[in-house]
C-alpha cells in the first residue's frame, strides 16, 4: 500500500468536496449504472465522489469501502445530508475484501490508484469480484499534464515536489497516462480511455475558483511544509511557485489539467 500524502484534516476534506462539485459534469456525465446493479466503490474516502455516483445511479445498490474509519464517518454524514439511500459503507482494504467472486456488476475507483504502491495488483484483486461482462471505471489525474500561463519554472518545481512526495510515499501522481496498460495488464478487456481536460481562463470563473484556486493550487499549498522538510525546495522558491500558480487564476491567466477516465470489462 501507499499512503495519502494530502492528509485527512478538514481543509483537505473541503478541498475534495470542492473538486468533486466543480468536476462532476466533466468526470461523471457519462457515468451511470442500471437498475438493480451491484456496484462497488473502492476507496470512497470522505464520500466526495460517492454523492455524484449515487445520484447518477439512483436505482443501483452501491457498496462504498475505505480503510479510514474517520473518512467513512464523514462519507456517511455526507450521504445522509444529501438524503441518499442507495449506499452502504464498509471499512475494508482493497487487497483483503470478503466478497464472493463475481459478486459485483460494476466497480468504480476515483483518485485511488495514484496512492497505491502496486495499482496493478489492486486492479487484479478487484477483477475477481466482477461478474463476467461486468465493468470497471477508473478516474485518475496526471500532474505532468499541468500547463499554465504565465509560465513559471518555480510553479513547475512546486508541482514537482508534489509528484516526488507522492512517489516517496509509494504512489504515482502521474498515473493517468498509465491507465490503459494497467487495466490490460490486470486482465481487463475492451479497455478504452478518454482524456478529460480542465481548461480555465477568466471566461470560466467557476473553474478558475473551484479548480485552479480551491483544488489544484490549494493542493500544492498543502504540501509546502513536507516539501521544505524534505529539502526539495527552499522556502523562497516554493513560495514563488505558489504565487505563480495563483497568478494563473487572475486576469490574463490560463490553467489546463487533464484527467483520464478508463473503462474495462471483466472477461
Amino acid at each position: 500500500m501507499g499512503s495519502y500524502v494530502h492528509g485527512y484534516d478538514n481543509r483537505e476534506a473541503a478541498r475534495l468536496e470542492d473538486q468533486a462539485r466543480t468536476l462532476e459534469a466533466l468526470l461523471h456525465a457519462d457515468t451511470g449504472f442500471p437498475q438493480g446493479s451491484r456496484v462497488l466503490e473502492a476507496g470512497c474516502g470522505t464520500g466526495a465522489q460517492t454523492v455524484a455516483l449515487a445520484r447518477r445511479s439512483p436505482h443501483a445498490h452501491i457498496t462504498a469501502i475505505d480503510m479510514s474509519a474517520s473518512s467513512l464517518q464523514a462519507a456517511r454524514a455526507r450521504i445522509e445530508s444529501a438524503r441518499i439511500g442507495n449506499v452502504d459503507f464498509l471499512q475494508a482494504n482493497i487487497f483483503d475484501l470478503n466478497f464472493a467472486p463475481a459478486h459485483f456488476d460494476h466497480i468504480f475507483l476515483c483518485f485511488v490508484l495514484e496512492h497505491l504502491s502496486d495499482p496493478g495488483a489492486a486492479l487484479s484483486a478487484l477483477r475477481r469480484l466482477l461478474r463476467p461482462g461486468g465493468t470497471i471505471t477508473v478516474i485518475e489525474g496526471d500532474h505532468g499534464s499541468a500547463l499554465f500561463h504565465p509560465d513559471s519554472d518555480a510553479a513547475r518545481a512546486a508541482i514537482g515536489c508534489q509528484v516526488e512526495l507522492q512517489r516517496r510515499a509509494g504512489g504515482d501522481a502521474m498515473i493517468g497516462r498509465r491507465l490503459h496498460p494497467l487495466l490490460v495488464g490486470a486482465g481487463f478487456g475492451a479497455v478504452r480511455v478518454s482524456p478529460r481536460m480542465v481548461y480555465a481562463d477568466m471566461t470560466k470563473p467557476e473553474l478558475v475558483d473551484g479548480f485552479v484556486r480551491r483544488t489544484f493550487t490549494q493542493m500544492i499549498e498543502g504540501i509546502r511544509e513536507p516539501a521544505l522538510a524534505a529539502g526539495l525546495m527552499v522556502p523562497e522558491h516554493f513560495d514563488a511557485g505558489l504565487s505563480a500558480l495563483r497568478r494563473t487564476a487572475e486576469t490574463g491567466g490560463v490553467f489546463c489539467y487533464t484527467f483520464f477516465k478508463a473503462v474495462g470489462q471483466a472477461m
